[in-house]
C-alpha cells in the first residue's frame, strides 16, 4: 500500500518493525559452498539481501544484527574494516528495491556507532561494485561514485558528526543530479556528467559499526507512475519471452535414499550401451576443512534410480555429502574395451574400476611427497598433511597423441600435477606452486597432441612449459578455450582468475583483456545474444561482492551487469530450444533461479513443486541435442526437459534427432570448477 504524504507517495518504508530481535540470515560457514551450491540461510530477511561475503568472518557471527533502542528496532552493522588483503576496501551493505528506481526521495535515520569510516545511503544501485553513494566520512559530507575499483568524489562538504547523535540522511535524486540533507537542512549538491547509473535498487552501507531505521523512498506522482510503467513494461516484456521457451517438466525423479550428495555426480556410459548412468560421491573430512576429504562411497545409478553397484559404506550426513571442494573421479571409457570406467583416488591409490560392477582393474599408489613438498615448502598450497598424494582433481587427457584420449592427470590442492597412461604408468609431473582449480586440455597447435592450462601456464604434452601469464597473484578458478568471433579462426583463452577477475589471452600467451570485477568464480560461453556477432562469455562473482553476473560479447566488451541477488548461480550454458541461441543456468531456486537470456531477464522458472534446490546441472538425456536440468539435494533429484519433448509422449523411449553438432564439454571431465561451453560448431 502506497501511502500520500505531501504529495509524495511512499515506495518503501521500512522500520525493522517485523523482524524478531537477533541476526539478520547469513551463511555461517562462509564458504566455497556457495560457488556452486544455492545454500540460503534460514530466517526471515523481509525485503532485505546482503550481497557480501568473505571467508574471514568464519565463526566470527553475523554482519547485521536487528536491535531496540528506546522503543524502536535498528538495523545493526556489526563488523569491524579488514585492516589489509583483497577485503581491505569492502562496505558491508543490505540492499532492496528493485532496478526501476530512477527520481526519488531516500531517507534514513543513522546512527555511527562508529565514526572510523563510510556510513551512509546506496542508490541508483546496479550492484555491490556499481552504485552512487551518500556517506558521512573523515567528518565530511560525500557524494561518491563507486565504478568497479574506482571510487569517485562528485562532492563533499565538512560535516562533524559524533558517535551519540541520531542523523537523518536524505538524498534527493533526479536524472544526474543529487542533493544532500542532513537532518531537513540541505548541505550540499552534485552531478555526475557521464550519468552513469540512471536507474537501480537501494542500500544501506556501513564499513564500521552503525545502526539504521526509518528508511522511506518517496516519489513525486508523475515519477512513481513513470517508475510503475516502467516496471510494469519490464515485467510484460519478460512474461512475453517466457512465452516463447517451452516450460520444464518434470521427467523423473529419483529417490538418493541414503546415497544422496552435494555437487560431486558423474555420467556415463556404464553399460555400454546409450543409457546414461550417474556415479555418486559421498566422502569424510579429515585435516583440514575441505582440502583433504578422501571418497567414502560410490554409488552408480540408472536414471530410474536402480543402484548398479556401490562401493563403500553410504551416510546420510551432511558433513558426508557437503564439501567445497572437487572430489577425485571421472566417468570414462579409459580403456577402449567400449564401457566406460571409473577413474578415481580412494586411499591414496589412483584407481580404475570397472564401470558395470565397481571391482577394481588397475590401480597403483598416488606418489610420494618428498619432504620439501609437505609442509615446510613456501608455494601456494601450504603443503601436504600426508606422506603420500591426497589427490584433489583428475582429468582425462590426449598426451600421447592417440585416436582418443587414454592419459589421466591427477593434481594436489595447488602446487602439482601429474600425468600417468591408461597403463597408470607415471608420463611426468609438473610442479609450478600456483596450479588453481581444474585443468583445461587442447590441442592448440594442432600436433594432435593435447596441450595443457593449469594455473596461468600452457603446458605442452611432455609437462614442459611453454608460456605463462604474467599475472602476479591468486589462481584460475575456471578455463575455457573457444573460437568466440566467427571471422577468426585463432582460439581465445579466457579464465576466472579470483581477484585477478576475467582474464582474456591468445594461444601464443598475450593478454589480449582484463576486467577488474570483484572476485571472478565461474565463466561459460554459448550464443547467448543472436543479434551479435560471435559467441558471448557470461561471468560471475563470489567472495567480497558475491553474486554479479556480467556477460560479455567476443572482444571481451562489457554488454550487461546486473545482481540476481543469490549465491550458486551455475551460469552454465542451456540448449533449451535448439533454434542456435542459449539460455544461462542460474540455480534450482523457484523464487530466484531458472534459466535467463543474453539480456539479463529471467525468461524460465521451474515449477512450484517441491523440487530440490540446493543442486543444479545441465546434460542432454534425452539425446534429442537439447539440454535437460537436473536438480538434486542429499534426499531426491528432479529432471526436467521440455513440455515438447517426444521423450514425454507414451511409447518414446528415446529421441535420437541429433542433427547439428555441437561443442561442449565431454561428459568425462566434470569438475565444479570447470567453465561452462556450448555452441553449434562453426563450419
Amino acid at each position: 500500500m502506497h501511502k500520500m504524504q505531501n504529495n509524495l507517495i511512499r515506495v518503501i518504508n521500512e522500520d525493522f518493525s517485523d523482524f524478531d530481535i537477533g541476526e539478520f540470515p547469513y551463511d555461517k560457514e562462509h564458504s566455497a559452498l556457495g560457488e556452486y551450491h544455492y545454500v540460503m540461510p534460514d530466517g526471515y530477511r523481509g525485503n532485505w539481501y546482503d550481497p557480501i561475503v568473505c571467508y574471514k568472518w568464519r565463526s566470527d557471527g553475523p554482519t547485521w544484527i536487528i536491535t531496540e533502542r528506546d522503543g524502536k528496532k535498528y538495523m545493526e552493522q556489526t563488523r569491524m574494516p579488514i585492516p589489509e588483503g583483497v577485503f581491505k576496501e569492502m562496505w558491508h551493505m543490505l540492499v532492496t528495491g528493485d532496478e526501476y528506481l530512477e527520481n526519488f526521495i531516500l531517507k534514513a535515520k543513522v546512527r555511527l556507532l562508529s565514526t572510523g569510516s563510510y556510513t551512509g545511503l546506496l542508490f541508483r544501485y546496479i550492484h555491490s561494485r556499481c552504485h552512487y553513494a551518500l556517506c558521512f566520512f573523515n567528518q565530511k559530507l560525500c557524494f561518491l561514485k563507486r565504478d568497479q575499483d574506482r571510487l569517485t568524489s562528485l562532492s563533499e562538504v565538512d560535516y562533524s558528526y559524533n558517535c551519540d547523535d541520531e542523523y537523518e540522511l536524505e538524498v534527493k535524486c533526479r536524472g544526474n543530479f543529487f542533493e544532500a540533507y542532513v537532518n531537513g537542512e540541505k548541505c550540499m549538491e552534485a552531478e555526475d556528467p557521464e550519468n552513469s547509473y540512471k536507474r537501480g535498487k537501494i542500500a544501506i552501507v556501513s564499513v564500521v559499526p552503525a545502526q539504521f531505521t526509518g528508511i522511506e523512498l518517496m516519489m513525486a506522482g508523475e515519477d512513481y507512475e513513470k517508475y510503475r510503467m516502467n516496471r510494469e513494461e519490464g515485467r510484460k516484456k519478460c512474461l512475453k519471452k517466457r512465452d516463447i521457451y517451452p516450460k520444464p517438466v518434470l521427467w523423473k525423479t529419483i529417490d538418493l535414499k541414503d546415497f544422496g550428495t552435494g555437487r560431486q555426480i558423474r555420467f556415463g556410459h556404464l553399460t555400454g550401451t546409450k543409457d546414461v548412468h550417474i556415479v555418486l560421491a559421498q566422502h569424510q573430512k579429515r585435516v583440514a576443512r575441505d582440502s583433504y576429504a578422501h571418497i567414502s562411497c560410490l554409488t552408480a545409478i540408472d536414471l530410474d534410480g536402480n543402484i548398479l553397484w556401490q562401493l563403500g559404506r553410504p551416510e546420510k550426513k551432511i558433513e558426508n555429502t557437503r564439501i567445497s571442494a572437487d572430489l577425485p573421479f571421472q566417468v570414462y571409457d579409459i580403456d577402449g574395451d567400449g564401457f566406460d570406467e571409473v577413474i578415481a583416488a580412494i586411499n591414496f591409490e589412483l584407481c580404475i574400476l570397472d564401470g558395470r560392477t565397481g571391482k577394481k582393474k588397475k590401480s597403483v599408489p598416488t606418489p610420494h611427497l618428498r619432504v620439501r613438498e609437505r609442509a615446510s615448502e613456501k608455494v601456494y598450497n601450504p603443503g601436504h598433511a600426508f606422506d603420500r598424494l591426497n589427490v584433489d582433481s583428475i582429468c582425462i587427457a590426449n598426451f600421447s597423441g592417440k585416436e582418443r584420449p587414454s592419459d589421466i592427470v591427477i593434481k594436489d590442492r595447488y602446487s602439482t600435477v601429474w600425468a600417468y597412461d591408461s597403463e597408470l604408468n607415471l608420463l611426468w609431473e609438473h610442479k609450478h606452486g600456483n596450479t588453481g582449480h581444474y585443468p583445461f586440455v587442447y590441442d592448440i597447435n594442432g600436433d594432435g597432441k593435447d596441450e595443457m592450462i593449469i594455473g596461468y601456464d600452457l603446458v605442452d604434452s611432455k609437462g614442459n612449459i611453454i608460456w605463462s601469464l604474467p599475472v602476479p597473484s591468486d589462481h584460475t578458478d575456471e578455463i575455457i578455450v573457444a573460437k568466440l568471433d566467427p571471422r577468426k579462426k585463432e582460439e581465445v583463452i579466457l579464465m576466472a582468475s579470483g581477484f585477478e577477475g576475467f582474464i582474456m589471452a591468445d594461444a601464443k600467451g598475450n593478454i589480449i583483456k582484463k576486467q577488474m570485477l570483484g572476485h571472478a568464480q565461474r565463466i561459460s560461453v554459448g550464443n547467448y545474444r543472436d543479434d551479435i556477432r560471435g559467441l558471448e562469455i557470461c561471468v560471475s562473482t563470489f567472495w567480497g561482492s558475491q553474486g554479479i553476473i556480467y556477460i560479455f560479447d567476443c572482444d571481451g566488451n562489457l554488454l550487461h551487469q546486473f545482481e540476481p541477488g543469490t549465491n550458486g548461480n551455475i551460469i552454465a550454458p542451456v540448449n533449451w530450444t535448439d533454434n542456435g541461441t542459449e539460455l544461462i543456468l542460474l540455480n534450482g531456486s523457484r523464487e530466484y533461479g531458472g534459466m535467463i537470456d543474453g539480456y539479463g531477464q529471467r525468461v524460465v522458472e521451474f515449477p512450484d513443486d517441491g523440487h530440490p534446490e540446493l543442486c543444479a546441472d545441465v546434460i542432454d538425456l534425452v539425446g534429442d541435442d537439447r539440454d535437460e536440468i537436473i536438480l538434486w539435494d542429499e534426499e531426491k533429484m528432479y529432471i526436467y526437459t521440455q513440455e515438447d519433448s517426444d521423450i514425454l509422449k507414451p511409447g518414446n523411449e528415446s529421441c535420437n534427432k541429433r542433427q547439428r553438432k555441437r561443442l561442449k564439454n565431454p561428459l568425462y571431465n566434470c569438475s565444479n570448477y570447470r567453465g561452462e561451453y556450448s555452441y553449434l560448431e562453426v563450419e
